[in-house]
């Protein structure tokens, strides 16, 4: 593997699911957040994790979830957890341990402010993740396709390593490697045809663009 590592996520079945480990991605996100497009109950998660059979990295992303809900996605059998709500450090830490799962934490972007907040949260959690900071009237913290001023990145430590997310396409992705340099990036609707439908060509088209920076 060469470049940043990749995570597709808002996979929902399991054809797109195989095209994703096929075509070399590192990780795979799998949404339980009922106002998503691209929910899934926990029952369908663990069907998906199975099916994927250790090929990848599975990772459960959450948003807010309450004791039973962190305990229903610890046991799909998935790797990773990503929280992608309003959770504080003391929560992030509390549910690293009660899972015993690696966490991905998303952060959101909107100004110089949140930028600093940003590495506070990297004692208790085992990646972090940048996305655009939601519009008010959003109904959904992420997925929602919008680019985020990549310039506020750099006010931080060079050395801290981070996942970028938030309105990546085949068209930018590119470009967002040479500039940011991230560790990892995370597309969603990005690589889809239609709000939730993911599309094989454009996820094959947005692995080698990305994978094709030097």
């Amino acid at each position: 593997m060469s470049g940043p590592v990749i995570k597709i996520c808002g996979v929902t079945t399991p054809d797109i699911l195989d095209h994703v480990i096929a075509e070399g991605a590192d990780m795979v996100g799998f949404v339980h957040f009922a106002r998503s497009p691209r929910h899934l109950e926990i029952e369908r998660i663990a069907a998906l994790v199975e099916h994927a059979g250790g090929r990848i990295e599975t990772v459960v992303l959450l948003v807010d979830p309450d004791n039973d809900t962190v305990a229903a996605a610890t046991g799909t059998g998935a790797a990773w957890l990503q929280l992608h709500g309003s959770e504080p450090k003391g929560r992030v830490a509390d549910i690293r341990e009660r899972s015993g799962l690696k966490i991905i934490k998303a952060l959101p972007i909107g100004d110089a402010s949140d930028v600093r907040q940003v590495p506070f949260y990297r004692p208790v959690c085992d990646r972090l993740l940048v996305d655009a900071r939601p519009p008010k009237q959003a109904d959904r913290p992420g997925g929602l396709g919008k680019v985020f001023d990549w310039s506020l990145l750099e006010a931080l430590d060079p050395g801290l390593p981070f996942m970028l997310s938030a309105g990546l396409t085949i068209d930018n992705v590119a470009r967002a490697v040479e500039r940011v340099r991230p560790f990892g990036l995370d597309v969603s609707s990005g690589v889809e045809r239609e709000r939730g439908i993911k599309d094989e060509g454009l996820i094959s088209q947005f692995i080698a663009r990305a994978r094709a920076v030097r």
